[in-house]
């Protein structure tokens, strides 16, 4: 069979693997509707259609499944991320890629924005989420300094990168809070505004 061993183990990987995936998007669906506190393992076990015990086949604790689902968006905002980043060609244009990235239209949404209000709030209190958001963190500083440096000196570039992803983050708070509708192009305008006050002006501007 295409994909298995003789002992059928890459094959049991890969429907570890599905199973992990299935119940990462049931976690994150079930925090955008009822929070950190109302996300519970029955919940979410009901919503990916395996047993309880299954789940903690899987995922030993609540806070393991939570962290799955944070982690989940973060990756589909990484592979927005780098799609922008494919199609860009100069420092300005990798720097705009990463910030559009992170306000992509299928993930900005105040569900997904609430989820990670809720999760960004228990990281005070619980260490798997500090790290995941530590992680996170780092790698947005990562992606807008490889581009920052090019074109402002070291110490300058840190702290744009600093005024940026907080910025980031005040938005995706706003989003969360926000009845009324909050766009992506609203909240990417203050940081637009922000760059242009604090980048060299290019050859011809």
């Amino acid at each position: 069979m295409h994909g298995a061993s003789n002992n059928g183990k890459p094959l049991r990987k890969r429907i570890k693997d599905i199973r992990r995936q299935e119940l990462a998007e049931a976690t994150l669906l079930t925090l955008q509707e009822f929070g950190v506190n109302g996300t519970t393992v029955q919940r979410v076990s009901e919503r990916a259609g395996m047993s309880h015990g299954l789940v903690h086949h899987y995922f030993r604790t609540k806070a393991d499944l939570l962290e799955a689902g944070v982690r989940l968006t973060n990756a589909r905002i990484t592979a927005e991320v780098l799609a922008l980043l494919e199609r860009a060609k100069t420092p300005r244009q990798r720097i705009a890629a990463v910030i559009e990235g992170n306000f992509a239209p299928s993930l900005f949404t105040r569900e997904i924005a609430q989820a990670w209000a809720s999760c960004s709030g228990e990281a005070a209190f619980n260490e798997s989420f500090a790290r995941v958001m530590r992680m996170i963190y780092r790698r947005l500083m990562s992606n807008l300094l490889w581009d920052l440096k090019k074109v402002l000196p070291p110490q300058e570039a840190v702290v744009v990168a600093q005024g940026v992803a907080m910025m980031i983050d005040g938005a995706w708070l706003r989003r969360a809070l926000e009845s009324g509708q909050f766009t992506r192009e609203q909240a990417m305008k203050p940081i637009w505004i922000f760059l242009e006050a604090n980048l060299p002006k290019e050859a011809g501007e």
